[in-house]
């Protein structure tokens, strides 16, 4: 489920993704999983003492859970262990598919409600509703406060071919109704939304770089170009990363033949160059790429390709500085370690990983970049000390060590931000509002002809009130002057939220970037540049 948070609650979820970072191939992982599988060392033998001679006994496995993470935290701070409990999930996020029932789901007054149904999922074809209520597993009660994601999940997913026998409660029947579902493979869409905006501007968010992404983004951009698209707006904001491949191949869709789109180097890994091959179908295409400061990684591969072959507008915020790469190397016990091997350079020669040296300023780095004001004003903007200068294929001066630097810097939009609606942001109420109505509302919607003709509905609603109503209700004190001054964001967010729960994430990005700043800063550079 996604939300929208204030600053620091998106720094927070972010600072996650970005941990697990980028991977070259599992293949490699497994190579050198053969090669060291044998290695002894000190701290087998040290491990061995301890079994064999300390006074009391000792779990030597739990030891060894609790040693890994530890010796690893000398390294960088992209090297993580992953616990084999653990793996299988982590892997899902990237791999493009998962083993389970298909649906989105949230949990309000102690029950499961289904948020939507994936397309293409098991759920859809038996015909289970957005707005179902999930108050029976296998003929077992399972509502109440001991209820959590993690439960619902444990429940929900598991091996492609298992059974799960769920008893729904649907508002249009008086009666439970029973569905028996057999767990199958459920897509995982890394291609957030993409539609037009306006006649010829087609727009594509990247929610993250995994095994089905450029298949996906391929498809995106193909479908705009038939709705009358002949430039793009590529969102790369709060990117994490993923599979440095994926990213590759999206990059070369827009560079020409021998147009450099990366290079690696590592300590063991030779220099590996990256080149476009000539084959992608939109070279000649207007380009624009937005990132900010959670863009990490592979996003920050795509933007810096661009960039450097000056090949499209950057803009935005100072990107993450993360220009280490990671292959996954799989441990005995089906854990794995994510080490770092190599570090990546755009093409003209830039690392930008910024410091990693002290491991508590690294992390608090981003969380720095709020208070020292620079998400607000560009003359704070910082460039880690990195001040030698690199080369765009024009001769235009770039800089690493730090983040991708926007082309074009956009501050964080403060216009309507106050005090109360970020306490109804962080609180979720927005959402819990927008849920309920959507919920109350799911029979009125599906009589609408288009999101846009509910849009206008909503527009006339008195949603900005009822929002005050609801919040007070939970407790939340009403600030009329504060909540006036925010009275247009709170509105967009709650309609951006309604209109999601109906119709999708199109839908929502549609409604939710109509007063966006940095995507009016990217039409407004595109309408420059095609003149």
């Amino acid at each position: 489920m996604q939300k929208i948070f204030n600053p620091l609650f998106v720094a927070i979820a972010a600072i996650c993704g970005i941990l697990a970072g980028s991977i070259i191939t599992e293949r490699q992982g497994e190579r050198i999983t053969r090669t060291h599988k044998k290695l002894d060392n000190k701290i087998d033998m040290l491990l061995n003492l301890v079994n064999l001679q300390y006074v009391d006994k000792v779990d030597i496995d739990s030891l060894v859970e609790q040693s890994i993470p530890k010796i690893l935290e000398e390294l960088d701070p992209h090297t993580v262990y992953v616990p084999a409990k653990d793996l299988q999930m982590v892997n899902d996020e990237l791999e493009g598919s998962f083993s389970g029932i298909g649906v989105q789901f949230n949990i309000q007054n102690d029950t499961v409600m289904i948020v939507s149904v994936i397309s293409g999922g098991p759920s859809e074809k038996l015909g289970i509703l957005p707005g179902d209520r999930i108050v029976k597993v296998n003929d077992t009660l399972f509502v109440g406060e001991s209820i959590n994601n993690e439960k619902v999940m444990h429940k929900l997913r598991g091996p492609k071919g298992t059974h799960v026998t769920l008893g729904v409660k649907r508002q249009s029947s008086d009666s439970l109704l029973t569905f028996d579902i057999t767990r199958g493979d459920v897509p995982v869409n890394s291609v957030d939304a993409h539609f037009m905006m306006g006649n010829h501007t087609g727009y594509v968010k990247v929610g993250k770089f995994g095994a089905t992404t450029y298949s996906e983004f391929v498809h995106a951009l193909e479908e705009l170009q038939e709705k009358g698209a002949n430039e793009f707006i590529v969102d790369l904001r709060g990117n994490s990363g993923g599979f440095l491949e994926a990213a590759s191949y999206m990059i070369n869709e827009f560079l020409h033949a021998g147009d450099m789109i990366v290079y690696t180097e590592g300590k063991a890994q030779k220099r590996q160059d990256i080149r476009a091959d000539g084959r992608g179908m939109f070279q000649q295409y207007p380009l624009a790429v937005l990132i900010d400061e959670w863009s990490a990684s592979a996003s920050e591969i795509f933007a810096g390709a661009m960039q450097d072959n000056d090949r499209g507008t950057i803009i935005g915020r100072r990107s993450f500085g993360k220009g280490l790469v990671q292959q996954q190397i799989t441990l005995n016990d089906s854990s794995a370690i994510r080490l770092t091997v190599a570090r990546y350079y755009t093409p003209s020669g830039r690392c930008i990983q910024k410091p990693y040296g002290d491991k508590s300023k690294y992390q608090q780095e981003v969380f720095d970049r709020y208070s020292s004001g620079e998400i607000y004003n560009q003359d704070s903007m910082k460039t880690s000390g990195d001040t030698v200068k690199y080369y765009t294929v024009g001769n235009r001066v770039v800089y690493g060590g730090g983040g991708i630097m926007p082309d074009i810097f956009v501050p964080y939009d403060t216009a309507y931000n106050s005090a109360y609606y970020t306490k109804l942001v962080n609180s979720g109420i927005l959402y819990d509002f927008a849920f309920r109505y959507s919920d109350e509302h799911r029979q009125l919607f599906n009589s609408f002809g288009s999101y846009k003709a509910a849009d206008e509905y909503l527009k006339k609603e008195p949603l900005f009130d009822r929002v005050l109503d609801f919040a007070e209700a939970k407790n939340i004190k009403r600030n009329l002057s504060q909540a006036e001054h925010s009275k247009r964001k709170i509105t967009q967010l709650v309609r951006s939220y309604i209109l999601r729960n109906i119709y999708g994430e199109n839908v929502f990005y549609e409604v939710f970037h109509e007063d966006d700043p940095v995507v009016k800063e990217a039409l407004k550079a595109l309408k420059k540049g095609s003149k």
